[in-house]
């Protein structure tokens, strides 16, 4: 059915429809960011509030909360409970956002859903993340899952997700990242986050800061929600996730499985521990220190700010080569001056742009670069930047791919293909 001509065209042109029609932040950047729930408020209730009929499990954070998301869906999915997923942005394929159970949004409900509402949206003006929020909220709901993992896209206050009533929210972590719209400090950064806790709803905070953790628990004994705090006692078990930033992760996810074990979830230990191994394989994910091949070592991580490529490059220093060729990729509304000074000078660098328009011009990023030392050659596209640095590898050398999402989704097409 998901594949007939007819379903596949209407798909088609369903996503075109949102792609021309909806400004995305992930395309364009702040332009198309709408604060504020008045528009998914709305959405939601000419859907019929769908969003009130789901058990949530809430993920805001500044890194690692696509990670522990993830981590938390395929534990639930073991345990035998009907799982969704929400997650942004996607790396290949739009319908990546919106699982069950591992399985992405059929082609024909994504049809279905822009065929039946583009009048409404005429009127609303939506944005393509209030959009593919309100798709998610009325596909599990109508699909009856029994609980729904959601990740915020920015933010947390007035991201359109946060109209849930949640099981249990998630605050990662809290870094340096889109200070043109959260704030331009950790605190400004953690009270936006923080929006998301909810009176008496339990609060499990990964590792943060102390300035962004006292915001974070201020907030927390003001709405009466207990605290659950990941550190280096909280029990670290293995995952199917190869980046060493997941043992943070890992934590954070573990402290939300017991949190919803306490709350009545019959999630045994075999489940936890076989959820995190299988994750890859229970939910999809993709492009977290990803390795592509061994002998050269090929890794694609989609880290795309400060503390994502301190903890990626941290990783590569550890690894065994005798040259290290670099594809990087950027957007331009991240510190790009900044990020760029903690890439090492002696790596070969293969400059780039993805293919949207928020991608930072490739020759205006090797200029960049080349203020703090860094050398290599411009290329037309991340396909062709990819090519070269793997036909530039010896057995011995390593590649590494990274810079944004959108690098690492059109790497790993390339790659794959």
């Amino acid at each position: 059915m998901d594949n007939s001509p007819e379903i596949s065209d209407s798909y088609e042109k369903a996503l075109q429809y949102m792609y021309a029609q909806l400004p995305m932040f992930h395309r364009v950047g702040p332009a198309a960011y709408k604060p504020g729930l008045d528009n998914t408020i709305a959405l939601l209730h000419a859907h019929g509030n769908p969003h009130q009929n789901l058990k949530c499990v809430h993920i805001a954070g500044t890194n690692g909360k696509g990670s522990t998301a993830h981590l938390v869906a395929s534990v639930l999915q073991q345990a035998g409970y009907r799982t969704g997923l929400y997650t942004s942005p996607h790396l290949f394929d739009f319908r990546e956002r919106i699982r069950i159970n591992g399985e992405m949004i059929p082609k024909e409900e994504v049809a279905r859903f822009v065929g039946q509402n583009k009048g409404l949206w005429d009127k609303l003006k939506p944005s393509f993340f209030e959009i593919t929020v309100a798709m998610a909220f009325d596909y599990f709901s109508r699909e009856q899952v029994d609980i729904a993992v959601i990740e915020t896209g920015l933010g947390g206050r007035l991201d359109s997700t946060n109209v849930i009533m949640p099981e249990v929210s998630v605050i990662t972590s809290i870094g340096m990242d889109h200070m043109n719209l959260l704030g331009n400090s950790l605190t400004e950064i953690a009270s936006e986050k923080a929006g998301i806790i909810k009176p008496g709803i339990p609060v499990v905070l990964g590792f943060l800061p102390a300035e962004a953790q006292h915001v974070c628990t201020d907030m927390a004994l003001r709405c009466g929600s207990a605290v659950f705090q990941a550190d280096e006692s909280t029990p670290l078990l293995p995952v199917g996730l190869h980046g060493n930033y997941q043992r943070w992760n890992a934590r954070t996810a573990y402290l939300v499985i017991r949190v919803l074990q306490e709350q009545g979830y019959a999630i045994t230990e075999t489940d936890l521990l076989e959820g995190f191994v299988r994750v890859v394989e229970n939910t999809g994910i993709a492009g977290r220190w990803q390795v592509i091949n061994n002998k050269p070592l090929v890794v694609v991580d989609v880290a795309h700010n400060e503390d994502g490529i301190s903890e990626v490059l941290a990783q590569v220093r550890e690894q065994s080569y005798s040259r290290l060729h670099i594809v990087l990729g950027m957007v331009q509304d991240k510190d790009v001056d900044h990020v760029l000074t903690l890439f090492p000078e002696d790596a070969v660098y293969y400059f780039c742009k993805a293919d949207i328009p928020r991608g930072m011009d490739a020759r205006e990023l090797q200029q960049k670069a080349s203020v703090t030392g860094l050398k290599g050659q411009v290329f037309s596209s991340v396909e062709s930047a990819v090519k070269n640095a793997i036909a530039n590898c010896e057995s011995d050398h390593m590649a590494l791919i990274t810079g944004s999402f959108f690098t690492a989704g059109e790497a790993l097409a390339s790659l794959q293909s």
